[in-house]
């Protein structure tokens, strides 16, 4: 979502074509191949699975009682996060619950159509309910006149700090505004033979707006939510992060795609520091 900045103000502001059918749902065209290429599923620690493409990440959690998906990239997603899923050996039908850390449409273009070849229970963060209910169109900065992804049916709104339990695992939802009104991050405690990992599914907060905070008048909120959400995440305590985008955590640097298995690849606190470091700079740009 961080190359919305370039893509998608200019895809709004300039296409006729590109929204032709009001009434219909159009994912904004991928000009990021990155999103759509291919990369090979992975184990990252104990039970939790790296599934999505090369830079939209997708993650399976999996426990006796069914398995979590967050995150589904683009529409065109939805066959390959399942050929990954199978291809570790689950099954894509135990999927029991679908989160997402963003309702942007290269997060939860996939989501409703998971949905439906699975039946699983999509759980949203309340802040992103109406965006993910009118896909995208009430968006503060992307919505407009047309869906860019398919509506999903919402099953629960999540609330800070909420836990969301299959089995014997939990994922505490925080809530982590201001790149959506309801972008939130996950903690969990992932087993890993005699070890417990604390684990981040981290939303990073990056800025996608080009206007000062002040003129954002669809989210007034966006300001405070903005400083929350910085001030807010660098107290998080964990072993393990993770992003919703593989570029963020830096997965084509730290790991060759097919190599073994190593959970000490994503164990570098300095780098979500220096992501939220940056973005603080952009923060401190827009309130002035």
């Amino acid at each position: 979502m961080h190359l919305f900045k370039k893509l998608v103000p200019a895809l709004l502001c300039t296409g006729i074509s590109f929204y032709a059918h009001a009434q219909k749902v159009v994912e904004p065209a991928n000009t990021n191949a990155d999103w759509t290429k291919l990369y090979q599923p992975f184990r990252i620690v104990g039970n939790l699975y790296y599934v999505g493409t090369y830079d939209l990440a997708s993650y399976l959690i999996t426990t006796p009682a069914g398995h979590f998906l967050v995150n589904t990239g683009l529409a065109s997603s939805a066959e390959v996060i399942k050929k990954n899923v199978e291809s570790l050996g689950f099954k894509f039908s135990d999927i029991k619950i679908l989160l997402t850390n963003q309702a942007h449409y290269d997060h939860v273009g996939a989501m409703a159509a998971i949905q439906e070849m699975t039946g699983a229970k999509f759980m949203v963060d309340a802040g992103d309910a109406s965006v993910v209910k009118t896909g995208g169109r009430t968006d503060y900065e992307l919505g407009g006149k047309v869906s860019m992804f398919k509506p999903v049916k919402i099953s629960r709104e999540l609330h800070d700090r909420d836990v969301v339990g299959l089995g014997d695992t939990k994922l505490l939802v925080l809530h982590h505004p201001g790149h959506t009104k309801g972008s939130c991050s996950f903690l969990l405690e992932v087993k890993d033979g005699g070890k417990t990992y604390k684990v981040l599914l981290a939303n990073i907060p990056t800025i996608i707006t080009e206007k000062k905070f002040a003129e954002v008048k669809a989210y007034p909120e966006i300001s405070a939510d903005y400083k929350y959400t910085l001030d807010t995440m660098p107290k998080v305590q964990f072993d393990i992060w993770v992003a919703a985008h593989a570029s963020q955590f830096n997965l084509q640097r730290l790991r060759n795609e097919g190599e073994g298995y190593n959970p000490g690849l994503f164990m570098s606190r300095e780098g979500y520091e220096r992501r939220l470091e940056k973005i603080r700079r952009e923060y401190e740009g827009k309130v002035r």
